[in-house]
């Protein structure tokens, strides 16, 4: 399996831009796939450097409903006129941040025929497989960090039931691809056993620090390699970096082979 970051907060090189957001260009032994489109059409732009085909693009994903992984999804319909794109069902809610700013999706786009909307756990192809994980209990407190969705006419804390991973199978190893981990990485770790992580671990607000360490601990104790980005934060990483021996970064136009 081959990975390639479109968009990244942080740019491989000066021939890539860079963005906060994510946009991950996947292939597998038969599928190519998109994952995230970053927060606007810069996924088009640094693809184009990459040499990677949007329009070749069999499926893409969307892992949950904030602009800064679905910005670019006009683009993405516009540019490929056939893949189907799987979003969570509660996608399109209202969300904001902690200033009350809208950072939602582009709510004209919820009608498209294309935009496929899941629930729970789909498997979309051979050993690709998609997990809410919003019926199972979290071993591992989460904080909302300030990030509110509209319900019932009023701003409540988000659950983030709109966010979902994929789970590729390939070569006996499980690579589990998410967006922000927002339900918690030690979380899903438990929860999907991978071999592989890769996707941001949402750890930008929390300083270095004692509760940093402690959370290197406990990922230092499963056997998974990781390969973190976006909304870990530099910082957060290069701390995280200097207590495990199995994390990696990965910026936009960089390539790994999982």
């Amino acid at each position: 399996m081959i990975l390639t970051a479109l968009v990244e907060n942080t740019a491989h090189s000066a021939s890539f831009g860079c963005e906060h957001g994510l946009s991950l260009y996947i292939q597998t032994k038969g599928h190519r796939i998109l994952f995230d489109m970053g927060q606007t059409n810069l996924f088009e732009r640094n693809a184009a450097v990459c040499g990677v085909d949007l329009s070749a693009i069999g499926f893409a994903v969307l892992s949950h409903g904030h602009y800064d992984h679905g910005g670019g999804l006009k683009r993405f319909l516009e540019l490929n006129g056939t893949a189907p794109v799987y979003l969570s069902r509660h996608a399109f809610e209202p969300h904001y941040n902690r200033s009350e700013k809208y950072i939602g999706l582009d709510q004209a786009l919820k009608g498209d025929p294309r935009l496929v909307f899941t629930d729970r756990t789909l498997q979309i192809a051979e050993g690709i497989t998609l997990y809410d994980c919003n019926d199972r209990e979290k071993p591992f407190p989460i904080d909302a960090d300030g990030l509110t969705v509209m319900r019932d006419g009023m701003l409540v804390e988000d659950d983030f039931r709109h966010e979902q991973v994929m789970l590729i199978e390939e070569d006996g190893k499980r690579v589990l691809i998410s967006g922000c981990s927002h339900k918690g990485v030690l979380n899903y770790l438990e929860w999907l056993k991978p071999d592989v992580l890769i996707g941001g671990f949402h750890y930008m607000h929390t300083p270095p620090g004692d509760a940093l360490l402690e959370r290197a601990g406990m990922l230092s104790q499963y056997s998974t390699e990781y390969y973190t980005c976006h909304c870990t934060g530099v910082e957060q990483y290069a701390f995280l970096r200097e207590h495990m021996s199995r994390l990696h970064y990965l910026a936009a136009g960089e390539t790994v082979e999982v």
